[in-house]
């Protein structure tokens, strides 16, 4: 069990720090752009061959 709430609590810990960076770069950076991280997604999925300004 101990083990099992570790996990939890380390996977936690990661989100936290990512949401942190994230927070970070919006600020020095401005928002992301939805659709521009979207087409990144596709290309990462394969679904996206061929699409135009998909990178």
């Amino acid at each position: 069990m101990s083990a099992y709430v570790e996990t939890l609590i380390q996977r936690q810990l990661e989100r936290d720090r990512l949401r942190e960076l994230i927070e970070d770069a919006e600020t020095e950076h401005g928002p992301v752009d939805q659709a521009a991280a979207d087409a990144k997604r596709a290309i990462l999925r394969g679904d996206a061959a061929g699409t135009p300004n998909a990178a």
